[in-house]
């Protein structure tokens, strides 16, 4: 078992930048693939990045490609979303998650936060 707990969301005006931080509990960090999702109202949790175990491989939805960034410090069992030109259609909750059942893409992880909130004004 893993616990993930998100933080570092807020309101950020259209342009700005934010990081988001997972810190991890429980078994070894390392052992987790990780992913990033979001779910804005009324919308499906969509897929936004994807790092491995190590760090050396990641993935990114084409809509946020070019202004996001996924690291990992598996020394302190944190994985991060740095954001930046952020824009109104960013506005949705965050969710850390590990452990993918099948493609990293996919909603189908293990283990969950509890996700953060990000709102992007105009």
């Amino acid at each position: 078992q893993v616990q993930l707990v998100e933080s570092g969301g807020g309101l950020v005006q259209a342009g700005g930048s934010l990081t988001l931080s997972c810190v991890a509990s429980g078994r070894t960090f390392t052992s987790y693939r990780m992913g990033w999702f979001r779910q804005a109202p009324g919308k499906e949790r969509e897929f936004v990045a994807f790092i491995s175990r190590s760090g050396g491989s990641t993935d990114y939805a084409d809509s946020v490609k070019d202004r996001i960034t996924i690291s990992r410090d598996n020394a302190k069992n944190t994985v991060y979303l740095q954001m930046s030109s952020l824009k109104p259609e960013d506005t949705a909750v965050y969710y850390c998650a590990a452990d993918p059942r099948t493609s990293y893409k996919y909603a189908a992880y293990n283990y969950w936060g509890q996700g953060t909130q990000v709102t992007v004004s105009s």
